[in-house]
C-alpha cells in the first residue's frame, strides 16, 4: 500500500460480516482494505460442520465457507491485510486511523467487525475437545446430538435458551450450574423446567471434559461447591452456555457501547454515534450471533458506508499522510 494513499473504507476484522461487507464495498467499486488479523475467519474457523447457512444443503466445514467467502470478496477487489491491529484512532467525520506495529492506515470511513468470542471456563479438555462434542453454541451445533445424552453449562438467559432448543433433539439434558439460583429470567428458567426431558443439576462446578477412547468428549468430571465431593456425569455433547465477550476493546472509550461491551448503532441502521464509523456482526449482536445474521450486517454496512462516503464532503483530513502532512489524493478516491 502506498504510503500517502487514504483509502476510501477499512473494514476491522474477518468473519462473515467483514467478509460480506467487503463483498458488498468491493462491487461498489470502494476498493476496500480488509485488516483481518491472524485469526481470519472469526469463530466459523473452529466450527466443523455447517448446516444452517443458506446455499449448502449438503452442509460445509467452517473454514472452508470462510475461505469461499474471502475468495468471492477478493473476486472483486478486496486487499486483504492478515494481521491484527495494535491501535485505532477514530475521529467525528475525519480521517479513521488503524495502527499494525509499526505501519498505519487510513480511511475516509471504518466498518468495525472484530467479532465477539464465546466465554471460556478454562477447564482440562475445552478447547482440545472443542468440535468433538464440546460446544459454544447450541442453535449451531443441537441437531448433531440427537437421541444423546448432554449437558449446558451456565445459569442465565443463554443457558435456557440453548438447554430448550437441542432438548428437542437430546433424549436427556442436564443444566449444569455452581449454584442453585440461577442468573436466568423466571419466564426464560420456566420454560426450561416444562421441558421434560430437561434436569436441574446444581450446585455443580465443571473440572474437566473427558475424552472416550474415540477421541470425542465422554463426561463432564463435575464438583460439588458446597462438599466438594467429585463425581462424572455421562454425557455424548456438551455446551459451554456463559456468554460472550465482543471484541471492542481497541475501540473502547471512542464508540458508545453498553455495559458488557457490545458496540451501538442506531436502529435499524449500522451508524455508531461517530460518523464514518459503521458496526456490524458479533460486535453489535448480543441476541441471534449466527453467521447468517452476521453476514446480513455486514450487508447493511457496506451499503451505509457507500451512501456516507457518496453524500458527505470530503473532509480536510482526507489528504493525509502518516506524520500529518497533506497529500494528493487520487480523483477516485475523492468524493
Amino acid at each position: 500500500m502506498s504510503e500517502n494513499k487514504v483509502e476510501n473504507l477499512i473494514i476491522l476484522g474477518g468473519g462473515p460480516a467483514g467478509y460480506t461487507a467487503a463483498l458488498y464495498a468491493s462491487r461498489a467499486n470502494l476498493e476496500p482494505l480488509v485488516i483481518e488479523g491472524f485469526q481470519w475467519g472469526g469463530q466459523l474457523q473452529n466450527t466443523t460442520d455447517v448446516e444452517n447457512y443458506p446455499g449448502y444443503p449438503e452442509g460445509i466445514m467452517g473454514p472452508e465457507m470462510m475461505n469461499e467467502f474471502r475468495t468471492q470478496a477478493e473476486k472483486f477487489g478486496t486487499r486483504f491485510l492478515t494481521d491484527d491491529a495494535t491501535r485505532v484512532e477514530l475521529s467525528e467525520g475525519g480521517v479513521q486511523r488503524v495502527i499494525v506495529g509499526d505501519d498505519e492506515y487510513a480511511a475516509k470511513a471504518i466498518i468495525l467487525a472484530m467479532g465477539a468470542e464465546p466465554r471460556r471456563l478454562g477447564i482440562p479438555g475445552e478447547m482440545e475437545l472443542a468440535g468433538r462434542g464440546v460446544s459454544t453454541c447450541g442453535v449451531c451445533d443441537g441437531a448433531f446430538f440427537k437421541g444423546e445424552k448432554v449437558a449446558v453449562i451456565g445459569g442465565g438467559d443463554s443457558a435456557m435458551e440453548d438447554s430448550i432448543f437441542i432438548s428437542k433433539y437430546a433424549s436427556e439434558l442436564d443444566v449444569v450450574h455452581r449454584r442453585d439460583e440461577f442468573r436466568a429470567s423466571k419466564i426464560m428458567l420456566d420454560r426450561a423446567a416444562e421441558q421434560p426431558n430437561i434436569s436441574f443439576k446444581t450446585p455443580y462446578v465443571p473440572e474437566e471434559f473427558v475424552a472416550g477412547e474415540d477421541g470425542k468428549v465422554r463426561a463432564v468430571r463435575l464438583r460439588n461447591a458446597d462438599t466438594g465431593a467429585e463425581s462424572e456425569l455421562e454425557v455424548g455433547g456438551a455446551f459451554v452456555a456463559i456468554g460472550h465477550i465482543p471484541r471492542s476493546e481497541l475501540v473502547a472509550g471512542q464508540v458508545a457501547t453498553d455495559d458488557e461491551g457490545y458496540v451501538l448503532t442506531d436502529a435499524g441502521s449500522t451508524r455508531t454515534d461517530k460518523d464514518g464509523v459503521f458496526a456490524v456482526g458479533d460486535l453489535v449482536d448480543r441476541t441471534y450471533r449466527q453467521a447468517v445474521t452476521a453476514a446480513g450486517t455486514g450487508c447493511m454496512g457496506a451499503l451505509d458506508a457507500e451512501w456516507y462516503l457518496r453524500d458527505t464532503p470530503p473532509s480536510p483530513e482526507a489528504h493525509w499522510r502518516p506524520g500529518g502532512e497533506p497529500v494528493e489524493v487520487a480523483p477516485e478516491l475523492a468524493h
